[in-house]
Parts: structure tokens; C-alpha cells; sequence
């Protein structure tokens, strides 16, 4: 079966999108391979096809433990056998993937960084067949990168144990600098690259200065049609923002990394079935997110790097029809922008201060704590210590980049369950009460796989289904527990720490120039080019992105606010400059569209709007009733 039959066949689809073929015959010639793939490329398509193909196991390295769960997810719903490893598990969840691994019951196995330095896991890798080793987010192996981690660089040990099994690196944004480094961290050896072009042609990327942002989305979105997503940087502007929009007829909902793991899937669910119009959320939503509709993507406050910017923009319009990208700018962004350098590299004083806290408070002492795992409530800390939240996190960034510690804040693990017993003594159950017995029952008829691994479960489903609480279904399960006829993992969303060194005394912490001054100077630098990219209506806003990110191009995009203004400064008043604009803004509006709103946000001078208007409606094109346009 060659590599178009194994899409057909799995995923179901025609043929391959621009670039994924070349990368998937790359890598099934055996060569080192860089695909610099912009969001919504399909880059799970370039290593998921050749993965079939080839006879071992495929190890994807990824930092996103979510991502993670929904790409195995999905897998297993192709019938194609998955498991994932990560930080965030039980021994016991461990053990059954690693037999999983070694027993021929994966294809793909997708980990976290961390994991490559566990000596048992390294040693079941040894004893595996591996055929391919992908690297997503690969530019996370980059000093340079703007999201460093520095497990990625453990994959060495890797490439050191698998010599001869080729590589894949696959990110989406990467400038020039960071692709070279990418290259020589993996030690790739002639390597092939690929790079998609950053251009998206159906995207109109708009910078519009306001003083009173939240009046001005209500403006765009109720002068825009479809699914749109607003983005803030802080949790409680979510919530503030998206009453505003529901109290003026736009259903929105809030979305941040502090909701339960149910209502942040409801939410989803809402917007992606369309019971939802607008998702206010923080950057903790989108990472996994493939809603091709999403016709406007604003952005309320300005994201410190272009990287993050084009990421997060480049979620609109992923069927190919034309979609917005706006960003709000104020008088007083630049300086907030500017105060994040200074949060973010807190003294060194205070950091080893944090550490030292941090490790009474979760009671290491001096020369403890390799390779340990522990729940750390973070807001308790804060709160105990006296410790403002924003400085904790940003020490912790800093301890995590020295190698000290891993702080994992999305660590919303839902509930889950596996059967331990044989299936044939579920029948002889004895010991244990009628309604722990209904709650097995309704579990094994709700849930399938439970046999053979670990199973995602949610208590309220259950509770709902058999009209008993929570608290019921959950003394049930443990009951269960107890009597060794199931393994029960209750949920949990306090964030995790891990410790990949012993506890050192902090004097000895060594915070070095390459994790404090040089990420310093280069996030200083993501900023400037990003209060450019804002700031500067002199260059045409598409050009000046793929300029950062390594691309040139001799004409503006046509489409942008600096475009726009360029052309109608060059047109005048000529109505004929405008037929065009107009007739494809008023058309596929059912219910009309105001004149004034069309002179408002296409800043067509009034008289030449008249008179494009009288054109179109002789010609028929639109229908004019008072001063509403219709296609």
C-alpha cells in the first residue's frame, strides 16, 4: 500500500495538502526532515501516514499533554493502536502503556520530554522496534525558540540509542535563526527541509487603534458573520468580556486554563456545534483546536512575540474562505508590553527564594527529590508565602529553563478507570452493595476498552444516568477499588511539579547567562518586533510577519489595514476604484448591511460610496431599500 492509499484508506482523505507528500516521502526514504509547516498545515498527516507504513513504532516527542490525549484519541478511533506516556501519570497508568509498547500493542507512541530521562522507559525503547522519531513543536529544542524547554534537549539521548532511525522536525513557527539551531540540537545529518510559505492568502491581517476596545469587538462582530474567537491575556477579562457580548445579543463564553476540564469541554463543544458564536478565552485554548469556520480572530491585547501572534491569528479561516485578523491597540500597550520584560526576569534572589519555598513546601529536604513527582497547589503557595502569582510563575519559568524543576499547570486530569479482574469473575462479585453494583454495571455499558487500559470517565455522566449523586457514584468506585475489581484514578486539577535533580541549597542554584540575560535580551527583542508589527502602519502588515519569519516578497498582500489605506489614498474619490470592494463586502448578507456601516469599515470617502452604490444597483448586482445594501 503506498503512501495515498494509507491516507485514503485511514484518514479518509482524496489527497495530500501543498508540502505533506514531499515530507512523507522524505521521511519513508529514511532522511532527516525539517517541515516548517504554518498552523493548519496538517502536520500530524506528515509522520501519522508514514507511520503506518513502516514496520516499527513511530515515538513522537510533544510537550502538550492535551494534545497529546487528543492525537492518541483520535487514533485509536481509526482503529490505529496509540499510547502516550507523560509526567502526569500513575505508576500504575505507566506500567500499562510500557507493557502496551513492549508487548507490540502500539504503533505510535507519543511521550513527554521528561520521559527520556527515565532509566526503566529508556530501557523498554532499547528493546523496541523504532522506525521514526518525530519531534513536534521542535522549535522548543531551540534556545532561540520562544517557547525553550530544556527537556527537549534529552532527545539526544534518544537519537544516541536509535542511531540509524531517521528524524522529523515539525514546528510552525520558526524563523531562520531557530531553524538552523533546530538542525544541529537534533544533530540531523543531511538534512531535508521544507517550508510552507507563511502567507495566507484568505486571512486579512488589521491593526485598529481604540481607546474602548470592548466597544470596538462588539463592533466587529456585529458587523462580521460567523464563529470568532476573542483573546485576552488574563482570566477575569474573559469572563468581563463575554457577559458584555451575551448582554448585547452575541452568545459567547469564557474560556481560561482555571475552568474544570468538564465545562471547558461543554464551552468547546458549544462553539465548535455553533451553539457558541464567540469564545473569549486566554491563549489555554486553541492548541488541538481544527474548526475550519472560524471567520475573525481578535485580539484584545497585544501577545509578546509575532510567533504567538501568527500562531493564534492563523486559527481563522482554515477552509480557505476569507476571514479576519484584527488586532486592538491602545495608547498605553507598549508600555504594558515593555513591564512584562521586567516580570518575567524577576532578581535572582527572589528566585532561589521561590525554590527554597518551594521545596519546604513540599517537604524535600536537602539531597531529596530525584525523579519525584508531586501535586503543587499553586494559589495556596502564593497565598501562604505571601508570594504575588504572577512573580512565582515567572520563577518558576526561569527554574525550569536552569533544569531544576518542572512546573505543569495544565494538569486537569479527568477521572479514570481500568478493570483489573478477568472478566469472568464480574460475574461471581461478591462483598460488595447493590448500588456500587448498579454504578459497575452502568460503567461497563457507558465505557468500552476498560479491560485493556486505562479509560477517561466522567462521575456526573454516570450520576445523571442513574439518577444517584456524585458523592455516591464516587464512593462506589472506590469501593470497587478496594475490592481489586478496578484501578480508579480520581480526578484531580492541582498542578504538578516535577523534579528531575535532588533538592541543592540555594546558593549553590546556578541561574547562567544563557537563562536569564540571553532569554532576557531575546524576548526583549520578540517584543520590539511585535510593538512594530502594531505600531508602524508603514509597511504592509503581512509583509512585515513573513520578513520576520525568513520570507520576502516585492508587493504588499492587498489585503491588510496599510494596504487598504494605501489604495485609497492613491484612488481618491474614483468610485470605479470601489465596485469591486463594496459589491464583495455587501454580498452573502441575507439581512442587509447599513451604508454607514459600509463607509465605516471599508473608509470609502462618502460621495465616491454613493455613487459605487448607484452603479451596482443599476447594474443589479444590489438592491437598495432606504440606506440598507442588499446582495
Amino acid at each position: 500500500m503506498d503512501a495515498s492509499e494509507t491516507l485514503r484508506k485511514y484518514w479518509g482523505y482524496g489527497s495530500f495538502r501543498p508540502l505533506q507528500r514531499d515530507i512523507v516521502e522524505s521521511v519513508l526514504s529514511g532522511r532527516d526532515t525539517l517541515g516548517l509547516m504554518p498552523t493548519g498545515g496538517g502536520k500530524s498527516i506528515t509522520f501519522q501516514v508514514p507511520g503506518m507504513m513502516l514496520p516499527g513504532v513511530t515515538v513522537v516527542v510533544t510537550p502538550l499533554i492535551s494534545l497529546m490525549k487528543d492525537q492518541v484519541d483520535n487514533l485509536r478511533r481509526r482503529r490505529i493502536k496509540a499510547v502516550f506516556l507523560h509526567s502526569g501519570m500513575s505508576r500504575r497508568e505507566s506500567t500499562v502503556a510500557r507493557e502496551k509498547l513492549v508487548n507490540g500493542g502500539a504503533k505510535f507512541l507519543y511521550i513527554s520530554p521528561e520521559r527520556l530521562r527515565n532509566e526503566n522507559f529508556m530501557a523498554d525503547l532499547r528493546r523496541t522496534e523504532v522506525s521514526l522519531i518525530v519531534v513536534d513543536e521542535a522549535h522548543c529544542i531551540s534556545q532561540w525558540g520562544y517557547d525553550f524547554r530544556p527537556a527537549y534537549l534529552n532527545i539526544g539521548r534518544l537519537r544516541k540509542l536509535k542511531p540509524d532511525v531517521p528524524v522529523l522536525a515539525l514546528t510552525a513557527t520558526a524563523t531562520p535563526e531557530v531553524a538552523e539551531d533546530i538542525r544541529a540540537q537534533l544533530a540531523m545529518r543531511d538534512p531535508a527541509t521544507f517550508r510552507m510559505s507563511f502567507t495566507r492568502e484568505n486571512i486579512s491581517y488589521i491593526v485598529r487603534p481604540s481607546e474602548t476596545k470592548i466597544n470596538e469587538v462588539f463592533h466587529i462582530l456585529s458587523r462580521t458573520q460567523g464563529t470568532a474567537i476573542v483573546y485576552v491575556r488574563s482570566r477575569r477579562r474573559t469572563v468581563e468580556i463575554a457577559d458584555y457580548l451575551n448582554s448585547a445579543g452575541i452568545p459567547s463564553a469564557a474560556y481560561h486554563a482555571g475552568l474544570g476540564f468538564e465545562l471547558k469541554e461543554e464551552r468547546q463543544n458549544a462553539w465548535k456545534s455553533g451553539g457558541i458564536r464567540v469564545m473569549v478565552a486566554t491563549n489555554a485554548f486553541g492548541m488541538g483546536i481544527d474548526k475550519p469556520d472560524v471567520r475573525v480572530v481578535v485580539h484584545y491585547d497585544l501577545p509578546p512575540s509575532l510567533e504567538e501572534y501568527y500562531q493564534e491569528a492563523g486559527r481563522a479561516g482554515r477552509d480557505g474562505k476569507t476571514s479576519y485578523a484584527v488586532l486592538l491597540t491602545s495608547r498605553n500597550d507598549q508600555g504594558v508590553l515593555r513591564r512584562r520584560l521586567s516580570e518575567r526576569f524577576p532578581d535572582r534572589d527572589v528566585i532561589r527564594h521561590i525554590y527554597e519555598m518551594t521545596c519546604n513546601y513540599l517537604h524535600l529536604s536537602i539531597g531529596e527529590g530525584y525523579d519525584t513527582l508531586k501535586e503543587f497547589d499553586i494559589e495556596k503557595f502564593c497565598a501562604v508565602f505571601r508570594i504575588q502569582d504572577r512573580q512565582c510563575k515567572a520563577a518558576l519559568h526561569i527554574l525550569q529553563q536552569a533544569g531544576y524543576l518542572e512546573f505543569m499547570e495544565e494538569a486537569d486530569r479527568r477521572s479514570r478507570v481500568m478493570i483489573v479482574c478477568r472478566r469472568e469473575e464480574l460475574y461471581h462479585l461478591q462483598g460488595v452493595g447493590a448500588r456500587t453494583d448498579r454504578v459497575l454495571t452502568c460503567l461497563l455499558r457507558l465505557y468500552t476498552g476498560l479491560f485493556a487500559e486505562y479509560v477517561q470517565i466522567s462521575e456526573s455522566t454516570l450520576a445523571s444516568t442513574l439518577g444517584i449523586g456524585e458523592r455516591e457514584v464516587y464512593e462506589s468506585l472506590l469501593e470497587l477499588s478496594r475490592a481489586k475489581v478496578l484501578s480508579y484514578v480520581p480526578r484531580s486539577r492541582v498542578p504538578l511539579m516535577y523534579f528531575p535533580t535532588s533538592r541543592e541549597e540555594p546558593r549553590y542554584l546556578v541561574i547562567g547567562r544563557d537563562v536569564y540575560e540571553d532569554r532576557r535580551e531575546i524576548m526583549s527583542r520578540r517584543i520590539e518586533a511585535m510593538i512594530d508589527y502594531a505600531f508602524n502602519p508603514k509597511e504592509c502588515r503581512e509583509n512585515r510577519m513573513l520578513e520576520y519569519f525568513g520570507e520576502r516578497r516585492e508587493q504588499g498582500c492587498g489585503r491588510c489595514d496599510v494596504c487598504r489605506d494605501a489604495r485609497r489614498r492613491g484612488a481618491g474619490d474614483d468610485p470605479r476604484a470601489y465596485v469591486g470592494q463594496v459589491y464583495e463586502y455587501v454580498r452573502g448578507r441575507p439581512g442587509g448591511v447599513d451604508v454607514r456601516i459600509i463607509e465605516h469599515d471599508l473608509r470609502v470617502p462618502r460621495a465616491a460610496l454613493s455613487q459605487t452604490l448607484s452603479y451596482l444597483a443599476a447594474e443589479g448586482y444590489v438592491r437598495i431599500d432606504g440606506t440598507t445594501v442588499t446582495g
